[in-house]
């Protein structure tokens, strides 16, 4: 089953202990983001709005006592795409009450599905999965409606795996 516009919204919204982001793209290519992209790239400040939507949903979120993460795999070198979402993106996703996390496959790639595979899981129970054209644009965001014991897995070797934010940026600086 495709999602979109407002049943994804009503969807996401709807999970009730966990929701958690397998991000596996080099880069995104979404247009409301364009212009904050170029910025970052143009060295420009970034605006004081920057993602405050996202903020709000996730504070929201956190304060109904929900929890919400990620883990972003990289490859070095970084994208433009990541250096602008290190910069601009995570760190105020992080402040809302995101819990972000990296995972560096440049040696290892832990036996994980990383091409062009992004997912949600919520309550450890549905996943979508979101599908992406080879230039980082989102094509369908699908509810998976088979066995979810393999996202389970990854999830955890995911987990293990990775290192939060504050750390990795700490490595690379």
């Amino acid at each position: 089953m495709l999602l979109d516009g407002d049943e994804w919204r009503r969807m996401f919204d709807a999970y009730e202990r966990d929701a958690w982001r397998f991000e596996a793209q080099p880069t995104y290519t979404m247009p409301r983001e364009a212009e904050n992209v170029a910025r970052f790239l143009r060295r420009e400040p970034k605006p004081a709005d920057h993602n405050a939507r996202w903020h709000e949903r996730v504070r929201g979120y956190v304060a109904s006592g929900r929890h919400i993460g990620r883990v972003r795999v990289v490859r070095r070198p970084l994208t433009d795409y990541q250096r602008y979402q290190f910069a601009w993106g995570i760190p105020g996703n992080i402040a809302s009450g995101e819990d972000i996390r990296v995972l560096d496959v440049t040696r290892r790639d832990y036996g994980l599905p990383l091409s062009g595979t992004d997912w949600w899981m919520f309550d450890e129970g549905r996943v979508v999965r979101l599908n992406y054209r080879p230039d980082g644009t989102q094509s369908s965001r699908e509810m998976f409606a088979g066995d979810t014991s393999p996202y389970l897995e990854w999830k955890r070797i995911s987990l293990a795996r990775s290192v939060p934010f504050s750390e990795y940026v700490k490595e690379i600086e």
